[in-house]
């Protein structure tokens, strides 16, 4: 008797994430035209980054393919924020570009290392794990962090544009920006911590298979 095979793509989570990124291009190409097109398709998207990992704890249905899937989406829809922030605000172009650097990088060492030490997930951490990694990947903590990081970034973006509802004369918008603001630098530190810790796995990696090709080296003599 022969199973069904799975199609992965066709999971609930994958399809969120695939709804993910058609609301993420329609938002890139409404960027410097339309802030309220643009600005509702790009929150949509960031909200159905929760949804989606719901959806796969709840159906059982979390893959490596949907974690890429995700972790790339996530890269490229701040990194084509950043790019229109870079546009609008080219005074502080440098530090746009130096954040996009550090985020795409970080993460990427950080995820590719994750598979060759073995881990199930590149959330995933024990008790050994790097403080700041541990405390990070908490579930509240991680949240937190991302939802303050993708705020300060979208308030800049609606600011070009409007300062949005005020109270006592004051820009909503601004007043979360300013309060968004260290906590976007403090997760471009933690991306660096993502490299950090990565750098030491992966070496410890190569130190190994050095070690083990030294080995079966001698042993052949």
């Amino acid at each position: 008797m022969t199973t069904e095979k799975e199609n992965i793509f066709l999971f609930y989570p994958n399809i969120i994430g695939f709804a993910r990124i058609f609301l993420a291009i329609i938002s890139f190409w409404y960027m410097p035209t339309s802030y309220i097109i643009s600005g509702w398709c790009y929150i949509i998207s960031v909200g159905l980054d929760a949804i989606d990992g719901h959806a796969a704890r709840h159906f059982n249905q979390s893959t490596k393919f949907g974690a890429m899937l995700d972790q790339l989406t996530d890269r490229c829809s701040t990194m084509g924020l950043l790019v229109t922030l870079s546009y609008f605000y080219p005074k502080y172009m440098f530090l746009f570009q130096l954040s996009m650097a550090i985020d795409v990088a970080c993460h990427w060492l950080y995820m590719q290392t994750s598979v060759f030490v073995g881990k199930s997930s590149h959330k995933s951490f024990d008790v050994n794990e790097n403080v700041v990694m541990r405390i990070y990947y908490q579930k509240d903590v991680l949240t937190f962090m991302c939802a303050t990081n993708e705020i300060f970034y979208c308030c800049l973006y609606l600011l070009y544009f409007t300062t949005g509802p005020t109270i006592l004369g004051f820009s909503l918008f601004k007043i979360a920006a300013i309060f968004c603001c260290p906590f976007a630098v403090l997760k471009t530190f933690i991306s660096c911590v993502h490299a950090y810790v990565a750098s030491l796995d992966l070496a410890a990696v190569d130190i190994k298979e050095r070690e083990a090709a030294r080995l079966k080296k001698t042993d052949t003599k």
